[in-house]
């Protein structure tokens, strides 16, 4: 028989020693986080998932509980070169190694190459996938080539004082030293 699991509250050994599989589609609004990084714009365009489960080496003392993620989003964010908005296409695929506590994922984390975390039977995956997503958020999202042109000028053409040449602030102090004398 197999059983339902909700992803806001994952009994993460019971995910998998089922064998496991959860998907879902939430609008971008439904992240705080991701919606504070597209500055409110884009709440309706979908984040999707997927997680499956895996218990290894099951027949042994101590089996390894797993948990593989897929998750995809397109973002509207804003392009550092021209300001204007970017959609940026996000995608994470990766697995997670559970160890039974906290201070043993802590340690457990720091030692191996894969992600570890501590099993718990209220474990959030929905927040799983934002923080995932949230990571691999490029620093500085940018068009391949910006729709409109970038204006590297500093100073405004039509400005009156922009085109006027400043006078050398030393002949400036010759001056008033040659009035005092």
């Amino acid at each position: 028989m197999s059983r339902e699991f909700a992803a806001r509250r994952l009994d993460v050994k019971g995910f998998a020693e089922n064998g496991g599989t959860i998907s879902g589609e939430q609008p971008v609004q439904k992240h705080e986080r991701l919606m504070a990084e597209t500055q409110g714009r884009g709440a309706e365009l979908p984040v999707t998932w997927s997680a499956t489960a895996e218990l290894r080496n099951a027949g042994h003392v101590h089996p390894e509980v797993w948990l593989h993620l897929k998750a995809d989003a397109v973002l509207p964010l804003t392009c550092q070169r021209c300001l204007g908005p970017v959609e940026v296409a996000v995608s994470v695929e990766r697995s997670f190694r559970f160890v039974p506590d906290e201070d043993m994922a802590a340690a457990q984390d720091e030692e191996s190459e894969e992600d570890v975390l501590a099993l718990s039977r209220s474990f959030d995956l929905v927040e799983l996938v934002e923080d995932e997503l949230l990571m691999e958020l490029p620093l500085a999202p940018r068009h391949e080539i910006c729709p409109e042109p970038v204006k590297l000028a500093v100073a405004d053409a039509e400005f009156e004082g922009s085109s006027s040449r400043r006078e050398n602030p030393f002949a400036m102090l010759g001056k008033l030293k040659s009035r005092k004398s």
